[in-house]
C-alpha cells in the first residue's frame, strides 16, 4: 500500500498545532515536494520546514529525520522539542 503523504503532512500539521508555543505558517499539499511550515509563535527565527518523504519518515528543512508517519504525534514533538516549544 503506497503511502499518502499529503495526509501524513496534514496529520502531522495538526500534531504540531498543539503545542502551545508552535504555530503552523502553511501547509503546502500542492507543491513538489509537500511540506509544512511551522515556527515559535514566539520568534521569528525558529521555523523550519518538514516533508514527508516517500518512505514515511518527516524530514527537515535541513535532513534531520523527524519519526515516520507511523508516529506521527511523537515527530510532531521532536519538531517542537527542536523550535524550543512546550509539549502539547
Amino acid at each position: 500500500m503506497m503511502l499518502d503523504t499529503a495526509l501524513s503532512l496534514e496529520r502531522f500539521a495538526w500534531h504540531a498545532g498543539r503545542h502551545a508555543d508552535l504555530t503552523v505558517q502553511s501547509l503546502s499539499l500542492a507543491s513538489d515536494p509537500a511540506y509544512v511550515s511551522v515556527r515559535n509563535r514566539f520568534s521569528t527565527t525558529l521555523a523550519e520546514t518538514v516533508t514527508c518523504a516517500e518512505d514515511g519518515s518527516f524530514v527537515t528543512s535541513w535532513g534531520y529525520r523527524l519519526g515516520t508517519a507511523d508516529d506521527v504525534e511523537s515527530a510532531a514533538a521532536r519538531l517542537a522539542f527542536l523550535l524550543a516549544a512546550l509539549p502539547a
